[in-house]
Parts: structure tokens; sequence; C-alpha cells
């Protein structure tokens, strides 16, 4: 019989951009500074904030369209190398985290469990912003984009971080703002919670999560429910 000593421990896996950490005002600034040698005007807050998710690439070429423009690849690798570069430069001069988060994980940590970060950012800018942001100490395993062969939505980078935090799949709940994140948890087999408050195209409750939260003050209640029926 095992022992509840050697039994997995819950493991909580967040994404980062639009779920731990409002990064908009920061990706969308590196976003104007390369669109303005195209001499595009500064994109809309409200409608580019829902842009974000798909990498730096993605989010010049949808900027790029919108303002009915279409450049080569190699010149938008280029911009994607200015964007990043910029970013890094200037990666926690707005981003800070949404309210209620730090005690949200001081309550989950309370109870035993991992905390994780399975995001489609370059793990080395995830690693910068969460040092800018003092959060590094509280995700002992943090990948990225880069970090596998694949990137979610394919289950690989959340099966390996579940992995490397030392849990199972039964006892694991992924933390997203998009459907990116829904599908993630579905290819995985684990239960996921949405946040209305991230960036997403499609309103958060259509993505389809187990639980949708307002405020990161019903995260544990959320948590602790998938929990029991991921038991039953």
């Amino acid at each position: 019989m095992t022992s509840p000593q050697s039994s997995p421990r819950t493991v909580v896996a967040f994404d980062l951009d639009g779920t731990l950490v409002d990064t908009a005002p920061d990706l969308l600034d590196a976003l104007d500074l390369v669109l303005s040698d195209h001499s595009v005007a500064p994109v809309d807050r409200g409608q580019a904030r829902n842009m974000i998710g798909g990498g730096a690439r993605l989010l010049i070429v949808r900027a790029l369209t919108g303002a009915g423009i279409v450049l080569p690849d190699a010149e938008v690798e280029a911009m994607t190398k200015r964007f990043i570069a910029s970013y890094a430069d200037n990666i926690a001069v707005g981003s800070r985290p949404f309210p209620g988060l730090i005690a949200a994980l001081d309550r989950l940590e309370a109870k035993g469990a991992v905390l994780a970060v399975c995001t489609n950012k370059l793990e080395h800018l995830a690693r910068l912003l969460l040092d800018a942001l003092d959060l590094t100490a509280r995700f002992p395993v943090i990948t990225g984009a880069d970090t596998y062969p694949r990137s979610k939505p394919d289950p690989l980078p959340l099966l390996s971080t579940i992995s490397a935090a030392g849990g199972a799949v039964e006892r694991a709940i992924m933390v997203g703002d998009s459907m990116t994140d829904v599908l993630t948890a579905r290819a995985t087999g684990v239960p996921v919670v949405a946040v209305s408050f991230g960036y997403t195209e499609t309103p958060p409750g259509e993505l389809g999560a187990d639980r949708l939260i307002h405020h990161f003050d019903e995260l544990e209640q959320a948590v602790d429910a998938l929990l029991e029926t991921s038991r039953a």
C-alpha cells in the first residue's frame, strides 16, 4: 500500500500572461515600438489585450494584418527579435500580479500544494519577469514555450511540468485564461480553472473550463472542489 508520505503532492500549474500577471502594458508597449518602424499607429489597448498569448511573432503579424500590412518573413523575424529585446529590457515597467494572487498562493501552499508555471512565453522571459516581480521562489518549476520540443496546447509541457514538480495527473490542476490552456488541460487529462480577467478572444464563460473565477479570492475553493471531484 502506498504510504501518505509517498503519495504525489497536489500540483497547481499556472499560465503566466493574463493569468498570474497582467503583462499587457509592457507587451503592448514593445509591440508599439516595432510597429512604429512601419508607421503603424499604437494599437488599441482594449482590443489588443486579447491578441496576447500566441507568442511575439503572432502578435506582430496580427497587428500588421489589422493595419493592412503584409511583410516578408525575414522582416517579421527581424521585428520579432527587436520586440523580444525591447520587452526583455522593460519587462516589469507596468506588469503586475493580478489582485489577490499572493494571498491565493499562500493559501494553496499552506495546504501543501506545489505551484508551477506552464506558459507559452519563452522560458528565459518568464523567469526574467517572475524575478523582477519577486515571484520566482513561489514556483519550484517554471517551463516555457521553448523548454520542450512542443508547446501548449500539446500535452507535453503540462505533463512534464507536473512530473518535474513531483506530482501526478490525478492530483494536478491547470489554471489559465485562454482556450489554449483549456485545450492543454483536456489533452493532459487534468481539470482546469479559467480566470475571467485574462486575455482571450473567446468569452471566458465559453472556454469550457471546469471552473470560472473572477478574482483570485475564489481560487482556493475552486481547487478544493475539483480535487474533491477527482477523488470521487
